[in-house]
């Protein structure tokens, strides 16, 4: 998945070539890699500067995006009025002056920084972190206040204020800056083919298709539900009520557990699709819905019929490896959505650490984060890899904030 890997991979079906996909860390690396020839295109959020000219041939842009500063909301937030936020925010780059602002080491945001500090004719104090920390790491920390500020290019930062809404990304530090993939510099005939093709592809729907599809609609923060909401015929939370009630029965659940969970998997829309591929009221992967004869992922029985046994599957588990009901219940939402064995990574590395396994805030959802660091994504203890940790501990925190909020409405 991913808008650089969408792209990529059709060009490389215009030209009747197989895509291999070369994983490297930090940009040094990327660099090296295809000047050695282990690579012949480097598809990254690669921004187009003088200095890396002399190590690659850069296509033309495929977009053009700001630098953004990334910083944190004040404790409190949605209570000030929109005029008190924006003056507790830094908006003027000049107030940077003198402030640390952490970014990832050889990145485009040092030499940036660089700039802006000459351009405002005092220092800001640049932090820089190691090469292969991710961006999405670092506005993380921003977020956790582990970190004060940091720098991100603009889609980047939206995508991550969408799961993040304490921090801001409103102020630009730079001008549009041209977002390219580079080439070696001896390969001549491969840059003008992939420049013919990016001009072609930037002129067809499909290319804004693709970018609207990973920026411009991120997957958005799902609403919480409210009693207008259950308005259904005056009491009902949705058309499946009768249907969520008998599985609940079968998981020895409150009902409005499960109805929770099924809106957060799809508003109780039978005909959802992500854009992953998961389908249905229950967003069943089509492996997933293979497994528990769901034949018809569309048809809501057949649907939540497979979700019901999945759930099943994990509650036995689960059983014997959290001992509490309530902490067991996270450990099975969180891997409804993300897969049991990026939880159970987690939990190795919370034990790792002296955290309790069997605790989910604040300790196994602590390190299911930092999972997307590869300090701890690549630990020999972990087995399932890399994780955006960020959407299952949202989507475990909103389906019991919701189910909280059903329940009031239900004694209403």
């Amino acid at each position: 998945m991913g808008y650089e890997y969408e792209l990529m991979a059709r060009f490389a079906r215009s030209m009747d070539l197989r895509l291999e996909i070369v994983v490297v860390n930090g940009l040094e690396k990327a660099f090296e890699s295809l000047n050695s020839g282990e690579g012949d295109i480097i598809a990254f959020n690669l921004t187009v500067t003088r200095e890396r000219k002399k190590l690659v041939a850069f296509t033309h842009h495929h977009s053009l995006q700001h630098q953004v500063l990334v910083q944190r909301k004040p404790e409190g937030w949605r209570k000030l009025k929109r005029h008190e936020l924006e003056q507790s925010l830094i908006r003027d780059p000049i107030d940077l002056i003198g402030k640390e602002v952490t970014v990832r080491k050889n990145s485009a945001f040092v030499s940036r920084l660089h700039n802006l500090s000459d351009e405002l004719g005092d220092d800001i104090v640049i932090i820089e972190d190691y090469e292969e920390v991710q961006t999405e790491e670092l506005i993380r920390k921003v977020n956790d206040g582990d970190i004060d500020f940091t720098v991100a290019d603009e889609n980047i930062a939206k995508v991550s204020a969408t799961y993040l809404p304490d921090i801001d990304v409103k102020t630009p530090i730079s001008f549009s800056q041209q977002i390219a993939w580079a080439v070696r510099l001896s390969s001549p005939d491969l840059l003008e083919s992939t420049n013919q093709w990016i001009e072609k592809m930037k002129k067809n729907s499909d290319y804004y298709v693709i970018y609207k599809k990973y920026y411009n609609n991120p997957k958005k923060s799902v609403i919480r539900a409210t009693s207008e909401y259950s308005s259904i015929s005056g009491s009902k939370l949705s058309p499946y009520d009768d249907m969520i009630k008998k599985g609940a029965e079968q998981l020895e659940w409150d009902w409005l557990l499960l109805a929770s969970q099924m809106y957060q998997e799809s508003k109780f829309n039978s005909d959802a699709v992500s854009w992953a591929g998961a389908k249905g009221l229950m967003q069943l992967m089509p492996p997933t819905a293979e497994q528990y004869g769901v034949k018809d992922a569309f048809n809501p029985s057949q649907n939540f019929t497979g979700g019901v046994k999945h759930i099943k599957w994990l509650q036995n588990l689960w059983q014997d490896k959290v001992k509490d009901p309530d902490e067991r219940l996270k450990f099975i939402l969180a891997s409804y959505n993300i897969g049991q064995g990026h939880i159970l990574d987690a939990r190795r590395l919370a034990v790792k650490y002296g955290e309790n396994p069997e605790v989910w805030e604040d300790s196994v959802e602590k390190y299911l984060l930092k999972k997307s660091d590869p300090k701890y994504y690549k630990d020999p203890i972990v087995k399932s890899g890399y994780c955006r940790g960020l959407e299952p501990v949202k989507y475990v925190r909103e389906i019991l904030e919701r189910y909280q909020q059903y329940q009031q409405v239900e004694s209403l």
